[in-house]
């Protein structure tokens, strides 16, 4: 089981994302990131032997993995684990992720939208199921511990000052589709069966934003990697379709170009896919839809911190049947690195200086992003494929794919009623 270990993980976990977050915000001394080509992504040659294979880009990458190096060391130490363990695998590990933000830099992979963790699960999945992982490699991964601190260092790209871009209709919005299809996603999970944790796990990234959403909610219920690796999954393959046909969809069916940005935002579960539709819709559909998937993002931390809740309640009743749980074996339950996402996000939404998260927030995000691809070759690494397959005999896909379906037609009703009917647009 994933995010299951000592209480002191949660702790550290904020120790090292909160001194990263100060680093960065704060000074100058960090490593920038190697860099693999630019936005639209690498197509050739010419590209890859002018920004990518350079001698300044080794530089950065030798950098990069002795600062990521330093800090999971740092970490390993605070909990008391093994330091050898953890200083042979963990090359590798940074190599494996590495590979796969370079396969998702592609021009190709950049039109479809994949996510860098996508290709870190696969890439973990095969050496666990073709070339199986070694014994050696698995006594120093870390999965949980860089998820918890991926999403400590999250809480600070996600700024409250994003939600008011889109007004007072874009706050309605996110929320009336976050908690409706977060319930009715939950609802079918159990109404096919689903058990309780992926199902729960399952309508977050359905309803809130996609793969953040269900890190986050693993993390809070302490839940199955495997089980994490199949929602995600899920989300990345799903959202590819739905980036490629939405914006058709809305051109047939004349939707202002509001609605359909609206629209598309509320409903697809990645923001590179968000940003991909968007773009073959035009300006100002990008534009919108972009806003309200941040509005979306804005609640991952109220709803991360209502479902610990929840579930800290829920498992300590089933483990006290004898008297009503109490508040502080909820405390010992509830997952601290909770704490660090919402401090973080409250500093850099109203104490820090706009220009300052916005220029740190970039560097945090890309470290963030580096963490959790850190994490997922790790999942993947220690999962067989034959697992995801045959997890909960397909129920799980057909609540996803129901809850998806729920998910496209309220949200069409809400944007369409919001920014179609109530909307008026600014001079």
């Amino acid at each position: 089981m994933i995010l299951q270990k000592k209480l002191n993980e949660d702790w550290t976990s904020v120790i090292i994302g909160v001194t990263l977050i100060l680093i960065t915000a704060a000074t100058t001394f960090f490593p920038e990131m190697p860099k693999f080509g630019p936005k639209t992504g690498w197509t050739g040659w010419t590209v890859l032997s002018t920004e990518v294979f350079t001698s300044g880009n080794t530089v950065r990458l030798i950098m990069t993995f002795l600062y990521f190096l330093l800090f999971a060391a740092i970490g390993a130490f605070i909990m008391g684990k093994n330091l050898k363990s953890l200083l042979i695998s963990f090359p590798i590990i940074f190599i494996l992720s590495m590979l796969a933000q370079f396969i998702a830099s592609s021009g190709s992979m950049k039109d479809l939208g994949l996510e860098t963790v996508l290709f870190s699960l696969l890439i973990g999945l095969f050496i666990s199921n073709v070339l199986k992982t070694p014994d050696w490699l698995k006594e120093g991964m870390q999965s949980e511990f860089y998820i918890k601190i991926g999403l400590v260092m999250l809480g600070a790209t996600i700024l409250f000052s994003e939600i008011m871009k889109a007004g007072l209709y874009g706050v309605l919005q996110a929320v009336v589709v976050v908690f409706s299809v977060w319930y009715f996603a939950f609802w079918i999970a159990k109404k096919l069966k689903v058990d309780e944790e992926l199902g729960i796990m399952l309508a977050s990234a359905v309803s809130i934003c996609g793969v953040s959403a269900a890190i986050a909610t693993a993390g809070a219920i302490k839940g199955d990697s495997k089980k994490l690796s199949y929602v995600i999954s899920l989300v990345l393959i799903v959202a590819i379709p739905m980036m490629i046909f939405m914006p058709l969809l809305a051109r047939w069916m004349k939707l202002p170009d509001e609605v359909t940005g609206a629209w598309m935002g509320g409903t697809i579960d990645t923001t590179g896919a968000v940003v991909a539709s968007g773009t073959i819709a035009g300006e100002i559909a990008l534009k919108f839809s972009t806003i309200i998937k941040f509005s979306q993002n804005v609640l991952l931390g109220v709803a991360a911190f209502i479902i610990s809740i929840f579930w800290s309640y829920r498992q300590a009743g089933k483990n006290d049947t004898a008297q009503k749980p109490t508040l502080k074996v909820i405390w010992e339950r509830f997952p601290k690195f909770v704490l660090g996402f919402i401090l973080a996000s409250l500093v850099f939404s109203f104490f820090i200086d706009p220009e300052t998260a916005k220029t740190a927030g970039s560097t945090i995000k890309s470290y963030q992003s580096l963490w959790f691809n850190l994490a997922f070759i790790c999942i993947g690494l220690e999962t067989r494929f034959t697992d995801l397959i045959k997890l909960d005999k397909g129920r799980p896909l057909y609540a996803f794919l129901i809850a998806q379906t729920f998910n496209i037609i309220i949200t069409f009703v809400i944007a369409y009623v919001l920014f179609g009917v109530l909307w008026t647009p600014q001079a």
